[in-house]
């Protein structure tokens, strides 16, 4: 018998896999050894900060824009918790605009201004339905705030958008075996959408006609049977 943890599932679909790709030839992703947050020694790294440029940008926000489209979620605009989430959002907004849905967009500082238009809100008010835009969850920690800020000015945060679900455990608490994601969804009542997931990305791997490319894959397997959420 198998399972999930130790065979790639089978694609969710191709834009997953067209976004793994474009991550790895973009420089992104990458495949070696990295530090991760918690401590951990993981074989890949992903790094939405190497989105560095317009076209890498105005690819990223087209992936979001036809992931939220498909994903059905009902939201009013699109807010970008500092600092990365900034970015994404405006980029999300473009890629959604080109799309023809035109939405507002807003963001937070990390330190209130006491000049100018002053507060800790900056762009379009915050109202409605407000889909939240970042690049990873780790504890959930940072969605948490973004929340609490969103429903401090009245608004309903509704839910997550990500670029990659990594699917592993926030912790290593073994009492508690859940996914930053899955921490997200149960706890806040937030609904996570993610343009791919690790699952994605090793089917990637699996598949690949190339040879440096696959070689990544049985380290990558072996995290996430180590790490890998319930």
């Amino acid at each position: 018998m198998t399972t999930a943890a130790s065979t790639p599932a089978a694609p969710r679909d191709v834009l997953a896999q067209e976004f793994v790709q474009f991550s790895v030839e973009a420089g992104v992703l990458r495949f070696g050894e990295f530090k991760t947050k918690a401590g951990r020694q993981s074989p890949y790294f992903f790094n939405t900060g190497l989105f560095d440029d317009g076209a890498k940008l105005m690819r990223l926000g087209e992936f979001y824009a036809r992931r939220l489209l498909a994903s059905g979620i009902a939201f009013d605009m699109l807010f970008g918790p500092a600092y990365k989430g900034i970015t994404l959002a405006a980029a999300v907004a473009i890629g959604l605009a080109r799309h023809g849905r035109n939405v507002p967009y807003a963001y937070n500082r990390k330190e209130a201004k006491d000049h100018g238009e002053g507060g800790m809100l900056v762009g379009a008010p915050v109202k409605g339905r407000v889909l939240i835009i970042d690049d990873v969850i780790t504890d959930g920690a940072s969605k948490r705030e973004a929340a609490d800020l969103i429903r401090a000015v009245g608004a309903e945060p509704v839910a997550v958008a990500i670029t990659m679900d990594r699917q592993e455990r926030a912790s290593d608490d073994g009492a508690d075996r859940r996914s930053g994601v899955q921490y997200v969804e149960q706890s806040l009542g937030l609904q996570v959408v993610s343009i791919a997931t690790l699952a994605d990305l090793m089917q990637v791997l699996h598949t690949s006609d190339d040879d440096a490319l696959r070689a990544h894959f049985d380290a990558v397997k072996k995290y996430r049977e180590r790490y890998g959420a319930a």
